[in-house]
């Protein structure tokens, strides 16, 4: 990643893209590469331009956030891009879908200017946005929608350690806590958490969350 975080905000209304473009610029480690007002221009720049991160807004015309944000950041995207989806909307379905898609962070847009980026620096370092809690909350409502693989514990890449790493990840627990449970350091709990996401191809911990549900880890 260049030294400054490198933007492109998409959202369908001009005074809300304008506005965010002004308090993102307005940071000396932050900076607007591009901006749009729907999904198809945003895959479009963000494939061109290769932001750092994609600002992008759910409802927008020609193709939707979630769309652009699947076609940027989904499974099987050659070189992903990382998205903090902004919405108005505070549903859970949409922070679901926008998860799934691919996206590392959902924010909603009356949030404090500060919320924001945060926001936009918490993606940029490749955590996710969203608490792990929330993140259990809203995969675990629709997880009867996570088609299970035929991947199983048995046939996992995953040691029977990471595995179990990766369970308490999935119930919501924080490293720290990761690390009260079983008894280990927090820097070997971080060295577990990097081993997984490496060994599935995974971005965050939003990702293995899904994950964990998708192969039955956790049901």
């Amino acid at each position: 990643m260049s030294e400054q975080i490198r933007v492109l905000v998409c959202d369908d209304q001009p005074l809300i893209r304008t506005g965010f473009s002004t308090i993102i610029d307005a940071q000396p480690d932050l900076t607007v590469v591009g901006e749009c007002g729907d999904g198809r221009t945003a895959v479009e720049l963000a494939r061109s331009l290769q932001p750092d991160i994609v600002v992008m807004d759910v409802r927008m015309p020609v193709l939707d956030g979630i769309e652009a944000t699947r076609l940027l950041a989904g499974t099987g995207v050659e070189h992903p891009v990382t998205v903090l989806v902004v919405t108005t909307f505070n549903l859970d379905e949409y922070v679901y879908e926008a998860l799934r898609a691919g996206a590392s962070g959902f924010l909603l847009k009356d949030a404090p200017a500060d919320q924001l980026l945060h926001g936009i620096r918490t993606v940029a370092s490749g955590a996710s946005l969203l608490a792990p809690e929330v993140t259990r909350r809203l995969v675990g409502r629709f997880a009867e929608r996570i088609r299970p693989t035929a991947q199983t514990e048995q046939n996992s890449p995953l040691s029977p350690r990471e595995q179990e790493v990766l369970r308490l990840i999935a119930d919501g627990l924080s490293n720290g806590e990761i690390a009260d449970k079983l008894v280990l350091s927090h820097e070997t709990v971080k060295t577990h958490v990097s081993r997984i996401l490496t060994k599935l191809g995974l971005r965050d911990r939003v990702q293995a969350v899904v994950y964990a549900y998708r192969t039955g880890i956790v049901s």
